[in-house]
């Protein structure tokens, strides 16, 4: 190549560098498009397929029927995960239902915290996900689609709004486990994607430090450390201005987001002044790696501006003894659950936070092995609470066995865009262009808001 083809090519690519790193600056003035409802999301994960027909779907057909072969006109020709071929038999919910609060929404009575709160949620009846298996519903769940590499829905809404506070991450995750089989989430589930590397989820640690290395080695002062990273990160701007790569940008502004959260974390995971009677409430000891105590760290993540808190809890795979895991994994979650809408309630906090409960599917109405249920993905159930949100009501309806959405159904996208939507954001809008196509966390299938739960 001679010197001004070289030259024109250096300048081009220089160009496309700058006008990635502008276009991507300028997508953060364009949200919210309008005015939002919350502030902040708190999406409380029940991972592993947390039965709907024993939680929030009654279905007193299938109790009848139980024993007896499930209609073929629901199955035939279906795609099942494990039961696949064998005999197909109804298998009855475990547990009764009552009806909570002045509403009073049907709730089962192993989740009588949950049913306390029955007036400030709404519970959707009729989810629907389009994969069988976990890891893959997981990824449907988080980022739209199946294909890895995409960004999840945290990260969308840290690249569209941010953080409120430059000293945490603006999306943090936790996981804790019980009750059931710990299925593994991926760290991918939590992934930029195709943005810039700043705004991935932060693994927040359940037991121990936060995060790892946040406290300084020994004999190495605060000061010290601040003068490593300044003489890092002049060296990252010198490489900065000799190359066209956004991600020393990133790598920049990530030293220094570290070296703040080596003050702030410290300070948010110290639960010291928290009251007795907020402990007990919880039904937690704080850092003791338990849902309840990352129930009372996201509060208090929410209380400093973090804008997507998403809590795992691992523990609602229940292919045998679903009676029994059932009952141990909502012991973990019911009480903290509750705990945490009472709270940002008290706190005049639930009116600007959304709360998501849910799970990536439910399990089939059919038998497993006598005793448990198989993965399921033509029907679900989740509750969304907080700002914007119509409490005390349901939403959507499953066939008589629970097998199926026959009104008003709702797809992962729809929540996604309705998510969205409570933040200000126009799904539409929302897009990136990646490998020559305009993507979006709702996809090029059409997503609609569920306005009928909207208040």
């Amino acid at each position: 190549m001679d010197r001004r083809k070289f030259l024109q090519a250096s300048a081009a690519t220089g160009l496309s560098a700058f006008l990635l790193s502008n276009a991507q600056a300028a997508s953060h003035t364009k949200f919210p498009n309008f005015a939002p409802k919350v502030k902040r999301i708190i999406h409380l994960y029940m991972a592993g397929g947390m039965s709907h027909l024993e939680s929030f779907d009654n279905k007193p057909m299938l109790a009848k029927m139980d024993g007896k072969a499930m209609p073929s006109s629901f199955t035939k020709g279906q795609q099942l995960a494990q039961l696949q071929g064998k005999e197909l038999k109804c298998f009855a919910p475990r547990f009764k239902f009552k009806k909570y609060g002045q509403s009073g929404l049907e709730i089962s009575e192993k989740l009588p915290h949950i049913g306390s709160i029955a007036d400030d949620v709404c519970v959707i009846n009729s989810m629907k996900n389009e994969q069988i298996n976990h890891d893959p519903a997981h990824t449907v769940m988080n980022t739209g689609g199946i294909l890895n590499g995409r960004p999840s829905i945290g990260s969308w809404v840290n690249y569209a709004l941010g953080t409120e506070n430059g000293s945490l991450p603006g999306y943090v995750v936790m996981s804790s486990e019980g009750g059931g089989q710990a299925q593994p989430i991926s760290t991918r589930q939590w992934n930029n994607g195709f943005l810039p590397g700043r705004f991935q989820g932060v693994k927040f640690n359940s037991v121990g430090d936060a995060v790892y290395y946040i406290n300084n080695p020994k004999g190495v002062t605060r000061q010290q450390q601040g003068d490593m990273i300044e003489t890092l990160n002049k060296m990252n701007r010198l490489l900065k201005d000799n190359r066209n790569d956004p991600e020393i940008s990133t790598r920049i502004s990530q030293y220094e987001l570290a070296y703040r959260m080596q003050e702030s974390i410290p300070e948010l995971s110290d639960m010291k002044d928290e009251p007795q009677h907020v402990l007990d409430m919880y039904g937690c000891k704080p850092g003791d790696g338990s849902f309840a105590s990352n129930c009372l760290l996201a509060r208090r993540m929410a209380e400093r501006g973090v804008r997507y808190i998403q809590l795992y809890h691992r523990g609602w795979d229940h292919h045998g003894g679903i009676e029994n895991g059932f009952q141990k994994a909502a012991g973990y979650t019911d009480q903290a659950t509750a705990a945490l809408i009472k709270d940002l309630k008290q706190r005049d906090m639930l009116k600007d936070t959304l709360i998501i409960f849910g799970t990536e599917f439910g399990r089939t109405p059919m038998s497993q092995g006598g005793s448990g249920r198989d993965h399921h993905m033509n029907c679900f159930s989740t509750f969304l609470a907080g700002g914007g949100i119509k409490g005390g009501m349901k939403h959507g309806e499953s066939d008589e066995f629970g097998y199926g959405s026959v009104k008003d159904t709702v797809h992962v996208r729809d929540l996604h865009a309705t998510i969205l939507h409570l933040l200000g954001i126009d799904h539409h809008k929302l897009s990136v262009r990646f490998q020559g196509l305009d993507q979006r966390l709702t996809g090029v299938d059409p997503a609609k808001v569920i306005k009928k739960i909207l208040a």
